[in-house]
């Protein structure tokens, strides 16, 4: 039996994206989020407040990378999240970090973060109830660690974090339990009589 917990956010898993801009003097900034998917095979959507010095950003600059967080980072990660960049102007720079320009857009690379997504602004939805940053990804790049034989994304070596909005955790993925597109093909083939 199910016990009623009342009105949640109940999605797991939720990423730890790692965001990052220039603001308008050039100065790098990083936030992390969990609010955040894919939304269509180029385009990236991020639910983040209008008040974060990361969302003025990605407004006057029109472009931001988005980085997957990783084991090895979960401190900084976990500090990027609890700082805000409009009250401590060293955010950035008490991490001991390393940000390089993108090539793709007008955007950092933080080149701790093994995966990063380099995106240009196309438009955000506000309508009081929803407020919504799409990005189109321009390029999508990876160190050759956490890539397989075939030059794609490797999660059991990304060591990719998750957040657990339940109990306040961080996670990391990595077992898999079936194929895609896959599992599926038995009850296809089932009729009920």
């Amino acid at each position: 039996m199910k016990k009623d917990l009342g009105p949640m956010n109940a999605v797991y898993p939720m990423p730890v994206l790692m965001v990052a801009t220039y603001d308008e003097n050039g100065k790098v900034d990083v936030m992390t989020a969990a609010w955040g998917m894919i939304c269509d095979y180029e385009k990236i959507a991020l639910f983040l407040e209008a008040e974060h010095k990361t969302t003025k950003n990605i407004k006057s600059q029109k472009a931001f990378t988005v980085s997957i967080a990783d084991r090895d980072h979960v401190d900084v990660v976990d500090f990027f999240g609890i700082a805000s960049a409009n009250k401590m102007e060293d955010k950035f720079e008490r991490t001991g970090y390393h940000a390089v320009k993108s090539q793709y857009v007008n955007a950092p690379i933080i080149e701790e973060f093994p995966l990063v997504m380099e995106c240009e602004l196309e438009t955000i939805l506000d309508d009081g109830q929803l407020y919504a940053i799409i990005g189109k990804i321009e390029n999508v790049a990876a160190e050759e660690r956490v890539l397989s034989e075939n030059d794609k994304i490797d999660i059991t070596k990304l060591n990719a974090l998750i957040f657990d909005q339940f109990q306040y955790g961080y996670y990391v993925t990595g077992e898999k339990v079936g194929k895609a597109w896959n599992e599926g093909k038995k009850l296809m083939e089932n009729k009920k009589d």
